[in-house]
Order: C-alpha cells, then structure tokens, then sequence
C-alpha cells in the first residue's frame, strides 16, 4: 500500500465497491485523493491508494477509513444465490464498513430504491436492513437510493440494448409501470458533491430529473441510440415474468453461475413505480443531473461498440 497523502494535501476519500460499475466512474471524477478497497490487486492510478482487502476485512477497512475525510460505501451485492448471500454483501458487510468508519466525520452509503419496497424482494430487503443499520449509527450519514443506472462499461443492460438493435424493447408488469433512471456519471457526481457538503441524515431519491418514464419510452431512446426509428414493445406479464425467471435460474444452475434474470430480481422488475421521489430538489444546490436520456443512451452504445459489446 502506497501512501499518497502529503502534507497540505486534502485528506482522502475512502471509498468501497471502487473497482465496480458505479465506483470506477468515482475514482475517474474525484479531482482529490482517494482511498479505494479492493478484493485484487490492482495497477497503479494517480491519485489513488488501492488497500487490499474485502468488506469482511476488519484491518482492511480500518486503514481504509483511517483518516479519511468521507466514506462512499458504494459495495454491494445485487445477485445471489439465496437470502444468506445478500445478507453477507449488504447488511454485515455494511455494518462492518460502519465500525471502521466510527472517526469519520462523513458517511454517504448507495442503497437502492428497491429497499423502498423490502417485501417485494431479498434484494430490496437486504439493503432496506443495511440502510437501517446506517441511520442508527452516530455518523453524518447520506443514504443514496439511485434507481436504473446506465452508462458505459455497464453489463446489466447489454440485453435489453441487444433487443434494441433489433428495433424490440421489452415491457414487464402491468401497463403504465414507470422507472427512473440515471446515468453512472451523473450519479458518481452526486456521491462526490455529498462528501463534501449537503443534506445530512436524509434518505435522497435521486435521478436524471425526468420525472420518469414507462418502459416503452426507455426502450425507445435505446432503440434510437441504436439507429432504429422506434421499438416495438413486447408486453411480459408477471405470470410470463415468473416463468422466465424459473428458466434462467434453471439454466444459470446448470453452468453453475448466477441467473441474470432470478425470481428475486422478477419480482421488483414488475412492480410498477420505480420512479425516484425529491432527492433532485435536495441536492439543487450542489448537484443537478447533466446527462438526459438520448445523450446518456447514444454515450453508452459509443462504449459498447468500442468493446465490441454489440
């Protein structure tokens, strides 16, 4: 481990889930040095000193947390195999990071909107747990429930972009179901404008200030992103939903891999508001999303052509 903080130097942020989706995007946008946990080994990037360890990792977290001035716990986990395994990511692995956290004067955790609805899923439940364990604690905490967050580098929505190449879009639930979304970058500055300032010990719905949109509409800018005029919706009720859950799982089991599509993750997909509410307004005065729907949908099919993803 490289120490990086010299003296005069701002104290640096520390952050979990640095290697993933969301917290790659951090470390690139921080402007001032980070501390980033990290389960391998990683190459050196300036700016950054990488520690070594998980979220089970007790000394790991404490020279994570160790003078630093704010922690984004971003680490989480959205798959797993039953309830035991999203308990190990998003409660005890939260409770952990806040026990190492006990000096830091700032705590900014990323929830999900799903653990507004905790019943509907394990997922959703799991993280409403480790959101409850983040306002008991003593800290100057934020909690962020992002809703979609898309972007380049993503893996989650490389399906749904293949349907659009094919001008189809997909529509699961009841009719009229509603999702906010937000792109990574968008989402990575408001965890970074929240380490230094703003609301304290509110939970912040955030999204890229649309309002929401049905499936049909997101599916649409996919679909333009993509070249074709518009997507042809296919409609999946929660009966086809559940089935097509129980196939994946089936066939996921037979790799010995995880289902991109479990019946836990079915159940939240088609409950019908998704839609983020006042985190926007919250963060007016040091945040304001910048990346509306087309442009966010045309950045990210730019990086998965480059990867070679469509």
């Amino acid at each position: 481990m490289t120490e990086i903080t010299a003296p005069g130097a701002l104290p640096p942020i520390a952050i979990t889930g640095a290697t993933g989706f969301v917290g790659r995007r951090v470390l690139a946008l921080a402007g001032r040095p980070v501390r980033a946990l990290t389960r391998r080994p990683q190459p050196p990037q300036p700016g950054v000193e990488w520690v070594l360890g998980d979220l089970d990792d007790t000394n790991a977290l404490a020279r994570l947390c160790d003078g630093a001035a704010a922690v984004l716990h971003i680490a989480g986990v959205v798959n797993a195999a039953d309830e035991a395994g999203f308990v190990a990511g998003n409660v005890t692995g939260t409770a952990n990071v806040l026990a190492a956290a006990a000096g830091v004067s700032r705590f900014i955790h990323v929830s999900s909107l799903a653990a507004r609805e905790p019943r509907l899923s394990l997922y959703g439940a799991s993280k409403a747990q480790g959101d409850a364990l983040v306002m008991a604690s003593t800290l100057d905490w934020v909690i962020v429930r992002p809703p979609g967050v898309y972007g380049p580098g993503d893996a989650e929505m490389r399906d749904l972009f293949s349907l659009a190449r094919f001008g189809l879009g997909l529509a699961p639930g009841r009719p009229g179901a509603r999702i906010s979304l937000i792109h990574v970058d968008d989402l990575a500055r408001a965890l970074l404008a929240l380490a230094n300032a703003g609301p304290s010990r509110e939970i912040l719905e955030i999204d890229d200030g649309s309002g929401g949109y049905t499936h049909g509409q997101h599916a649409g800018a996919m679909a333009r992103a993509m070249g074709r005029a518009r997507a042809r919706m296919i409609p999946i009720s929660n009966r086809l939903l559940g089935l097509a859950a129980s196939v994946a799982t089936l066939m996921a089991g037979w790799k010995g891999e995880l289902p991109k599509l479990s019946r836990d993750r079915a159940f939240y997909l088609a409950h019908p508001d998704w839609v983020a509410r006042g985190g926007n307004e919250r963060l007016g005065a040091i945040w304001q999303p910048q990346m509306g729907l087309d442009d966010g949908m045309a950045d990210t099919v730019r990086d998965y052509r480059q990867r070679g993803w469509l």
